[in-house]
């Protein structure tokens, strides 16, 4: 059993505006995709968000940030404050091609860890990662201080990596950590969703 909490925060400026996780994405939102995806894993499910109303009807708790303005690492810490189990399963709510295999993974990879963690060749993925409880002292600690990078945190906690040859058999497409920045970016997700690689080893999403 683990906790999993959607971050579905920031302004999406670069989206003039409009709320990542309500964008349509085939026959669902990218949201309730991984609503499907992580209701396969647990039935602790969370939204943390500074847009409450965008996410009600979901039937799943969604909760105000604690710390505004303190971006994704104010969004983790929320979660962690929230959450009744662990670890904390985070994923931000812009990352449409996650699935449930390797999420399970990092669920199961290292239970005694602080923080389990993805790092590619391009850096650690910390909003897709597992977070304990515990750490929410020291995310508070951070962003009292104004750090708000959550590589930051890593140096002074136990951390499991998952790294490069762990990721690549849930990953084939390369799309893995592909998230929803821009509408260039949104645009190259519904291509490769109409190619169908959004559906690699994800349940059956619900129609509307």
């Amino acid at each position: 059993m683990c906790t999993a909490a959607i971050i579905a925060g920031g302004e999406a400026r670069r989206l003039n505006g409009r709320v990542k996780g309500t964008l349509p994405f085939g026959t669902t939102s990218l949201v309730e995709r991984q609503i499907a995806v992580l209701r396969a894993i647990t039935e602790k499910l969370l939204i943390i968000t500074n847009n409450e109303s965008a996410y009600t009807g979901l039937g799943i708790p969604v909760i105000n940030d604690e710390i505004p303005g303190s971006g994704a690492i104010g969004g983790i810490y929320t979660a962690l404050v929230h959450a009744t189990v662990d670890p904390v399963l985070v994923v931000a709510c812009d990352m449409p091609f996650v699935n449930e295999p390797f999420l399970r993974l990092l669920v199961s990879a290292d239970r005694s860890a602080d923080v389990t963690i993805p790092k590619t060749a391009n850096g650690y993925e910390p909003m897709c990662a597992c977070y304990s409880r515990r750490c929410a002292s020291r995310l508070r600690q951070q962003i009292n201080n104004g750090a708000l990078k959550i590589q930051e945190l890593l140096p002074h906690l136990r951390v499991r990596e998952v790294g490069v040859d762990e990721i690549a058999p849930h990953d084939p497409s390369g799309l893995l950590f592909s998230n929803v920045n821009t509408p260039d970016d949104y645009a190259r997700a519904l291509q490769h969703l109409d190619s169908g690689h959004s559906m690699l080893s994800s349940p059956e999403l619900p129609r509307k």
